[in-house]
Formats: C-alpha cells, structure tokens, sequence
C-alpha cells in the first residue's frame, strides 16, 4: 500500500477487479487492460556484458515519439493503435469507439485515471459505449501494479526490442508494428489464471451482494 492511496477505495476497487477475473476467465465477460505508452530512439537498456578493461557506446539521439495506446484481454488478444503525435482524450475516445465495432460479448476496459481517460469528452462517450456492450473499470489511485498491460509495455522496452531497433524511427516504427502483430504468436507474455480455490471467499460473497 503507497502512502497516497486510499486504504478503503483501494480494497473495495481490487475486489471488483477480482470479480471482473473471474467472470472473465468463466467466459461471462471480456476482459482488457488499456494504457498508453511511448517509444523513441532513447533505448531502454537495463543492462549489459562487455568483457572487463573495455568500453561500449550506444547510440542515443532525440527524435519523434512512437506513441501507443493498447487493450491486452485477459485471453491474450492485443489491440494496438498508434501514432507518432503526442496522444490525447480524442485519439483515446476514438480508439475506444473503433474497438466497439469488434467486441462479440460485454466487455470492461480497466483504465488508470489519467487525464486523458477523465476528460469531459471523455466520461462524455460512456453512455454511448455501454450501449455497445463496452464499460470502463478505473483502476484505485496510484496503482499501475494492478494493471495487466503495464507489464507487457516493460517486457516490449526491455526484452523485445533490441539495438538494432533504435537505428531510426523507422527501425523503431516497423520493430513495434512487428510486435503488436505478433504479440500472442511470436511474442507471448503467460498471466497466471486465477486459482478459485485460493480466493476468499467470504470477500467475494460480500462484494457481489452489494
């Protein structure tokens, strides 16, 4: 628990998500997790072999941003939407919208609250999105740990893309397409299912009867 959360928000909003797991993994519901992240020729290298008494150089240089925002699902379908300009309410908004046109049950989208996701045009489009079968889900204040796709931008920057990747924006453009695309083929990240017979169930009875 971090100093800024709020104790209670914090277990009654981790409740319901474990509730949305479970209804997800039962097939009731689809689950996705939604974020965005950003990607330029700054790489992101945590560490590295060289032999002792020997120097390396990476080649790092300002440029454009690639900027994402995707929906990992609960069953490991990846969509991604991408521009080189910076991402805001309305690019969200209309990704949002696009994904409605392909959803096939209900389904939540888990969201932190960044602006971009609280706007007025934003809380807006709800309304019309539910109407859809789409419904937003906001993650408790200062808990990205809670949020599924946060590991999969760590794996991408710090596992999948490599030197080469960084020779250009382009490099970096078409290494990035590659991964999105190939994400559950190529590229795979395991989330353990839920084990129901660790689950209090006690917390669980409560949270549905309210």
């Amino acid at each position: 628990m971090k100093p800024l959360q709020d104790q209670v928000e914090y277990e009654q909003k981790r409740l319901t998500l474990l509730t949305l797991l479970i209804l997800a993994q039962a097939g009731y519901i689809e689950l996705c997790f939604g974020d965005e992240s950003g990607f330029s020729l700054m790489p992101t290298v945590p560490y590295g072999w060289i032999k002792k008494g020997k120097q390396a150089c990476m080649l790092s240089q300002h440029s454009g941003r690639i900027n994402v925002f995707g929906l990992l699902s609960t069953t490991g379908k990846l969509t991604g939407y991408h521009k080189q300009e910076s991402l805001d309410s309305a690019f969200v908004i209309e990704c949002l919208t696009d994904f409605t046109q392909s959803l096939q049950r209900p389904t939540v989208v888990v969201l932190d609250n960044a602006p971009l996701h609280t706007s007025a045009a934003f809380k807006a489009k709800q309304v019309e999105w539910e109407q859809k079968g789409l419904y937003l889900f906001f993650l408790p204040k200062y808990s990205p740990h809670l949020n599924r796709i946060e590991r999969l931008w760590k794996q991408i920057k710090h596992g999948w893309l490599k030197a080469q990747d960084y020779l250009s924006l382009e490099h970096l453009r078409q290494a990035l397409a590659n991964i999105l695309t190939g994400f559950g083929t190529a590229f795979t990240l395991d989330f353990k299912e839920l084990d129901l017979e660790e689950i209090d169930l006690a917390q669980f009875h409560i949270l549905i009867s309210d």
